[in-house]
Protein backbone atom coordinates (compact mmCIF):
# COMPACT_ATOMS: atom_id res chain seq x y z
CA UNK A 1 0.00 0.00 0.00
CA UNK A 2 1.23 3.51 -0.84
CA UNK A 3 2.75 4.97 2.22
CA UNK A 4 2.91 1.85 4.12
CA UNK A 5 5.59 0.26 6.02
CA UNK A 6 7.41 -2.78 4.03
CA UNK A 7 7.35 -5.80 6.43
CA UNK A 8 10.33 -8.40 6.50
CA UNK A 9 10.65 -10.47 3.09
CA UNK A 10 8.73 -13.25 2.14
CA UNK A 11 10.17 -16.89 3.50
CA UNK A 12 9.25 -17.88 -0.56
CA UNK A 13 10.50 -15.49 -2.33
CA UNK A 14 10.58 -18.30 -5.42
CA UNK A 15 6.77 -17.48 -5.42
CA UNK A 16 6.49 -13.86 -7.71
CA UNK A 17 4.87 -10.87 -6.56
CA UNK A 18 2.27 -11.05 -9.61
CA UNK A 19 1.70 -14.52 -11.38
CA UNK A 20 -1.42 -15.25 -13.79
CA UNK A 21 -2.61 -18.55 -15.76
CA UNK A 22 -4.35 -17.10 -18.71
CA UNK A 23 -7.57 -18.46 -20.11
CA UNK A 24 -9.03 -17.85 -23.66
CA UNK A 25 -12.78 -18.49 -23.71
CA UNK A 26 -15.06 -18.91 -26.86
CA UNK A 27 -19.24 -18.76 -27.04
CA UNK A 28 -20.37 -21.26 -25.13
CA UNK A 29 -17.47 -21.96 -22.65
CA UNK A 30 -17.86 -22.32 -18.74
CA UNK A 31 -15.49 -20.12 -16.99
CA UNK A 32 -13.34 -21.58 -14.09
CA UNK A 33 -14.34 -21.47 -10.94
CA UNK A 34 -12.52 -20.68 -7.95
CA UNK A 35 -8.25 -19.98 -8.44
CA UNK A 36 -7.44 -23.13 -9.64
CA UNK A 37 -4.38 -23.31 -12.18
CA UNK A 38 -1.85 -25.75 -13.01
CA UNK A 39 -0.72 -29.05 -10.96
CA UNK A 40 2.71 -30.28 -11.22
CA UNK A 41 5.75 -31.46 -9.38
CA UNK A 42 7.35 -28.41 -6.92
CA UNK A 43 11.41 -28.51 -7.06
CA UNK A 44 13.95 -30.79 -8.36
CA UNK A 45 11.67 -33.38 -8.72
CA UNK A 46 10.88 -34.43 -12.35
CA UNK A 47 7.80 -34.28 -14.26
CA UNK A 48 7.63 -38.20 -15.01
CA UNK A 49 9.06 -39.45 -11.78
CA UNK A 50 7.85 -41.64 -9.27
CA UNK A 51 6.73 -39.60 -6.58
CA UNK A 52 6.48 -41.04 -3.05
CA UNK A 53 3.94 -39.93 -0.28
CA UNK A 54 4.28 -36.42 1.76
CA UNK A 55 6.18 -36.53 4.70
CA UNK A 56 6.59 -33.37 7.02
CA UNK A 57 8.81 -32.71 9.60
CA UNK A 58 7.92 -30.93 12.46
CA UNK A 59 6.67 -27.48 11.88
CA UNK A 60 8.93 -24.94 13.44
CA UNK A 61 7.43 -21.45 14.09
CA UNK A 62 8.97 -18.15 13.73
CA UNK A 63 8.17 -17.76 16.89
CA UNK A 64 7.25 -18.71 20.02
CA UNK A 65 4.10 -18.72 21.40
CA UNK A 66 5.74 -16.32 24.02
CA UNK A 67 6.94 -13.81 21.48
CA UNK A 68 3.25 -13.80 19.84
CA UNK A 69 1.94 -13.34 23.26
CA UNK A 70 4.11 -10.21 23.57
CA UNK A 71 3.46 -8.71 19.92
CA UNK A 72 -0.19 -8.81 21.12
CA UNK A 73 0.50 -6.98 23.94
CA UNK A 74 2.60 -4.86 22.33
CA UNK A 75 -0.22 -3.79 20.10
CA UNK A 76 -2.59 -3.24 23.28
CA UNK A 77 -0.13 -0.85 23.98
CA UNK A 78 0.16 0.86 20.58
CA UNK A 79 -3.37 1.11 20.66
CA UNK A 80 -3.47 2.85 24.24
CA UNK A 81 -1.16 5.58 22.79
CA UNK A 82 -3.95 5.86 19.96
CA UNK A 83 -1.46 5.13 17.90
CA UNK A 84 -4.21 2.39 16.14
CA UNK A 85 -7.56 1.16 16.86
CA UNK A 86 -7.00 -2.57 15.96
CA UNK A 87 -3.81 -4.45 14.03
CA UNK A 88 -3.80 -8.12 12.67
CA UNK A 89 -0.86 -9.89 13.84
CA UNK A 90 -0.16 -12.90 11.61
CA UNK A 91 2.17 -15.76 12.47
CA UNK A 92 4.21 -17.70 10.33
CA UNK A 93 4.96 -21.56 10.55
CA UNK A 94 7.03 -23.92 8.40
CA UNK A 95 8.21 -27.89 7.84
CA UNK A 96 10.87 -29.49 5.73
CA UNK A 97 9.05 -32.02 3.73
CA UNK A 98 10.22 -35.33 1.55
CA UNK A 99 7.79 -36.81 -1.29
CA UNK A 100 4.79 -35.28 -3.31
CA UNK A 101 3.34 -32.53 -1.58
CA UNK A 102 -0.13 -32.39 -4.23
CA UNK A 103 -2.30 -34.33 -2.33
CA UNK A 104 -1.77 -32.61 0.68
CA UNK A 105 -2.19 -28.91 -1.03
CA UNK A 106 -5.57 -30.55 -2.89
CA UNK A 107 -6.67 -31.63 0.62
CA UNK A 108 -6.03 -27.97 1.82
CA UNK A 109 -8.02 -26.73 -0.60
CA UNK A 110 -11.28 -29.08 -0.74
CA UNK A 111 -11.33 -28.03 3.28
CA UNK A 112 -14.94 -27.16 4.25
CA UNK A 113 -16.24 -23.56 3.82
CA UNK A 114 -13.32 -22.82 1.18
CA UNK A 115 -14.99 -20.20 -0.88
CA UNK A 116 -11.86 -19.94 -3.02
CA UNK A 117 -10.36 -23.41 -3.07
CA UNK A 118 -7.36 -24.23 -5.26
CA UNK A 119 -3.82 -25.08 -5.68
CA UNK A 120 -1.83 -22.77 -8.82
CA UNK A 121 1.58 -23.81 -9.11
CA UNK A 122 4.72 -22.52 -11.06
CA UNK A 123 8.55 -23.12 -11.59
CA UNK A 124 9.42 -24.54 -8.20
CA UNK A 125 6.76 -24.19 -6.08
CA UNK A 126 2.82 -23.82 -5.38
CA UNK A 127 0.47 -22.66 -3.28
CA UNK A 128 -3.05 -24.19 -1.62
CA UNK A 129 -5.68 -22.07 -0.47
CA UNK A 130 -8.69 -22.78 1.62
CA UNK A 131 -9.91 -19.19 1.69
CA UNK A 132 -13.19 -18.28 2.50
CA UNK A 133 -13.21 -14.99 2.53
CA UNK A 134 -13.90 -11.98 -0.67
CA UNK A 135 -11.47 -9.31 -0.99
CA UNK A 136 -13.52 -7.83 -3.83
CA UNK A 137 -15.61 -9.04 -6.56
CA UNK A 138 -17.36 -7.03 -9.13
CA UNK A 139 -20.79 -8.36 -10.46
CA UNK A 140 -23.68 -7.35 -11.65
CA UNK A 141 -22.04 -3.54 -11.80
CA UNK A 142 -21.35 -3.48 -8.27
CA UNK A 143 -18.02 -4.03 -6.48
CA UNK A 144 -18.79 -6.71 -2.98
CA UNK A 145 -16.46 -7.01 -0.28
CA UNK A 146 -16.66 -9.73 2.15
CA UNK A 147 -14.42 -8.87 5.15
CA UNK A 148 -14.45 -11.41 8.13
CA UNK A 149 -13.40 -11.05 11.26
CA UNK A 150 -14.13 -13.11 14.54
CA UNK A 151 -13.40 -16.86 15.79
CA UNK A 152 -14.93 -19.25 17.41
CA UNK A 153 -14.97 -23.15 17.70
CA UNK A 154 -17.68 -24.30 15.14
CA UNK A 155 -20.13 -25.76 17.94
CA UNK A 156 -23.50 -24.76 19.68
CA UNK A 157 -21.51 -22.86 22.96
CA UNK A 158 -18.87 -21.43 20.19
CA UNK A 159 -21.40 -20.00 18.07
CA UNK A 160 -23.41 -18.65 21.26
CA UNK A 161 -20.24 -17.16 22.57
CA UNK A 162 -19.37 -15.64 19.16
CA UNK A 163 -22.90 -13.93 18.66
CA UNK A 164 -22.71 -12.57 22.06
CA UNK A 165 -19.19 -11.13 22.39
CA UNK A 166 -19.02 -7.79 22.66
CA UNK A 167 -15.29 -7.42 21.68
CA UNK A 168 -15.39 -9.48 18.31
CA UNK A 169 -18.32 -7.50 17.23
CA UNK A 170 -16.43 -3.91 18.49
CA UNK A 171 -13.48 -5.60 16.32
CA UNK A 172 -15.49 -6.73 13.41
CA UNK A 173 -17.08 -3.31 13.15
CA UNK A 174 -13.73 -1.70 12.49
CA UNK A 175 -13.33 -3.70 9.67
CA UNK A 176 -16.23 -3.20 8.45
CA UNK A 177 -16.10 0.81 8.52
CA UNK A 178 -12.84 0.28 7.19
CA UNK A 179 -14.07 -1.25 4.22
CA UNK A 180 -16.83 1.59 3.59
CA UNK A 181 -14.15 3.83 3.38
CA UNK A 182 -11.98 2.14 1.05
CA UNK A 183 -14.96 1.75 -1.41
CA UNK A 184 -16.33 5.42 -0.78
CA UNK A 185 -12.90 6.93 -1.38
CA UNK A 186 -13.40 5.34 -5.24
CA UNK A 187 -15.31 8.49 -7.47
CA UNK A 188 -16.78 5.35 -10.07
CA UNK A 189 -18.86 4.32 -6.83
CA UNK A 190 -22.31 4.75 -5.72
CA UNK A 191 -23.25 5.01 -2.27
CA UNK A 192 -21.80 2.11 -0.01
CA UNK A 193 -24.35 -0.29 1.49
CA UNK A 194 -23.43 -2.81 4.45
CA UNK A 195 -25.83 -5.55 3.10
CA UNK A 196 -25.25 -7.92 5.77
CA UNK A 197 -23.55 -7.65 9.29
CA UNK A 198 -21.97 -9.98 11.66
CA UNK A 199 -23.18 -12.79 9.72
CA UNK A 200 -22.37 -16.22 11.41
CA UNK A 201 -20.74 -18.68 8.86
CA UNK A 202 -18.03 -22.00 9.21
CA UNK A 203 -14.82 -22.64 7.93
CA UNK A 204 -13.99 -26.40 8.57
CA UNK A 205 -14.17 -26.59 12.33
CA UNK A 206 -14.87 -22.86 13.09
CA UNK A 207 -17.52 -20.34 13.10
CA UNK A 208 -16.13 -17.00 11.76
CA UNK A 209 -18.17 -13.25 11.20
CA UNK A 210 -18.81 -12.51 7.64
CA UNK A 211 -20.25 -8.77 6.35
CA UNK A 212 -21.23 -7.78 3.13
CA UNK A 213 -20.17 -4.98 1.86
CA UNK A 214 -21.47 -3.10 -1.43
CA UNK A 215 -21.34 0.36 -3.81
CA UNK A 216 -23.02 0.15 -7.44
CA UNK A 217 -20.81 1.26 -10.05
CA UNK A 218 -21.80 4.69 -11.62
CA UNK A 219 -18.87 5.84 -13.39
CA UNK A 220 -15.80 4.73 -14.77
CA UNK A 221 -13.74 1.77 -12.45
CA UNK A 222 -10.22 0.63 -13.37
CA UNK A 223 -8.68 -2.51 -11.69
CA UNK A 224 -5.91 -1.04 -10.83
CA UNK A 225 -7.38 1.91 -8.66
CA UNK A 226 -9.48 -0.77 -7.45
CA UNK A 227 -6.77 -2.77 -5.98
CA UNK A 228 -5.04 0.69 -4.83
CA UNK A 229 -7.99 0.96 -2.70
CA UNK A 230 -8.59 -2.33 -1.16
CA UNK A 231 -5.19 -3.78 -1.01
CA UNK A 232 -4.01 -5.01 1.38
CA UNK A 233 -7.20 -6.14 2.88
CA UNK A 234 -8.53 -4.52 5.63
CA UNK A 235 -9.11 -7.85 7.62
CA UNK A 236 -5.43 -8.23 7.35
CA UNK A 237 -4.05 -5.16 8.82
CA UNK A 238 -5.92 -3.57 10.88
CA UNK A 239 -6.79 0.31 10.75
CA UNK A 240 -6.14 2.96 10.25
CA UNK A 241 -4.28 1.17 7.54
CA UNK A 242 -0.92 2.70 6.95
CA UNK A 243 -0.55 2.85 11.02
CA UNK A 244 -1.39 -0.67 11.01
CA UNK A 245 1.11 -1.84 8.58
CA UNK A 246 4.19 0.02 10.59
CA UNK A 247 2.97 -1.59 13.39
CA UNK A 248 3.38 -5.05 11.71
CA UNK A 249 6.36 -4.67 10.26
CA UNK A 250 7.78 -3.67 13.36
CA UNK A 251 6.48 -6.66 14.92
CA UNK A 252 6.21 -9.57 12.29
CA UNK A 253 9.84 -11.49 11.97
CA UNK A 254 8.69 -13.21 8.90
CA UNK A 255 7.08 -11.72 6.38
CA UNK A 256 3.86 -12.74 4.89
CA UNK A 257 4.53 -13.62 1.31
CA UNK A 258 1.42 -14.97 -0.86
CA UNK A 259 -0.52 -14.98 2.84
CA UNK A 260 -2.95 -12.52 3.42
CA UNK A 261 -2.78 -11.47 -0.37
CA UNK A 262 -5.04 -11.98 -3.70
CA UNK A 263 -5.99 -15.03 -5.76
CA UNK A 264 -8.53 -15.68 -8.22
CA UNK A 265 -9.76 -14.62 -11.46
CA UNK A 266 -10.44 -11.72 -13.60
CA UNK A 267 -12.92 -11.70 -16.60
CA UNK A 268 -14.78 -9.05 -18.95
CA UNK A 269 -17.26 -7.52 -16.90
CA UNK A 270 -16.18 -9.58 -13.98
CA UNK A 271 -13.90 -9.81 -11.08
CA UNK A 272 -13.38 -12.09 -8.47
CA UNK A 273 -10.61 -12.40 -5.99
CA UNK A 274 -10.36 -14.35 -2.53
CA UNK A 275 -8.12 -12.85 0.57
CA UNK A 276 -5.29 -15.82 0.76
CA UNK A 277 -6.13 -16.47 4.32
CA UNK A 278 -5.90 -20.09 4.98
CA UNK A 279 -2.91 -20.54 2.29
CA UNK A 280 -0.21 -22.88 2.56
CA UNK A 281 2.91 -22.20 -0.07
CA UNK A 282 5.47 -24.70 -1.59
CA UNK A 283 8.61 -24.60 -2.32
CA UNK A 284 11.32 -26.82 -3.47
CA UNK A 285 12.06 -28.01 0.70
CA UNK A 286 9.90 -26.90 3.01
CA UNK A 287 5.70 -26.10 3.65
CA UNK A 288 4.91 -22.63 4.78
CA UNK A 289 1.48 -21.33 6.40
CA UNK A 290 0.65 -18.42 8.37
CA UNK A 291 -1.97 -17.56 10.78
CA UNK A 292 -3.25 -14.76 13.08
CA UNK A 293 -5.69 -12.66 14.12
CA UNK A 294 -7.11 -8.90 14.35
CA UNK A 295 -5.72 -7.48 18.02
CA UNK A 296 -8.08 -4.68 19.83
CA UNK A 297 -7.84 -3.26 23.25
CA UNK A 298 -9.52 -6.23 24.80
CA UNK A 299 -7.70 -9.04 23.16
CA UNK A 300 -6.41 -11.39 25.16
CA UNK A 301 -2.96 -12.64 24.62
CA UNK A 302 -3.11 -16.17 25.38
CA UNK A 303 -6.35 -16.44 23.63
CA UNK A 304 -4.88 -14.50 20.25
CA UNK A 305 -2.07 -17.32 20.33
CA UNK A 306 -4.87 -20.13 21.17
CA UNK A 307 -6.85 -19.05 17.97
CA UNK A 308 -4.12 -18.46 15.85
CA UNK A 309 -3.51 -22.31 16.45
CA UNK A 310 -6.82 -23.32 15.64
CA UNK A 311 -6.80 -21.73 12.13
CA UNK A 312 -3.45 -23.53 11.31
CA UNK A 313 -4.93 -26.64 12.64
CA UNK A 314 -7.31 -27.93 9.79
CA UNK A 315 -4.33 -26.94 7.19
CA UNK A 316 -2.11 -29.21 8.89
CA UNK A 317 -4.37 -32.11 9.60
CA UNK A 318 -4.72 -31.91 5.47
CA UNK A 319 -1.28 -31.34 4.45
CA UNK A 320 -0.91 -35.15 6.29
CA UNK A 321 1.76 -36.88 8.28
CA UNK A 322 4.33 -35.13 10.71
CA UNK A 323 7.72 -37.78 11.23
CA UNK A 324 9.29 -37.17 14.46
CA UNK A 325 13.03 -35.78 14.12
Amino acid sequence: MAGGALGAPSPVPSIPDVYAVVYEHFAGDVPPVGPVGPVGPVGPVAPLAPLSPLSLGEWEPSWTPAEHADAVSAVRSAIGRGDVYQVNVVGHTSASYTGDPFPGLQRVAALPGARYGGVLSGDGWALATASPETLVEVRDGRVITRPIKGTRPATAQGRRELLASAKERAEHVMIVDLSRNDLARLPGLGPVEVEELFAVRRWSGLWQAESVVSAPIVGELGLASLLRALVPGGSVTGAPKIAALAEIARLEPVGRGVSMAAVGWVGPGHLDLGLTIRTVAVDGARVHAWAGGGITWDSDPEDEVAEAAAKLAPIQRALGSVVPR
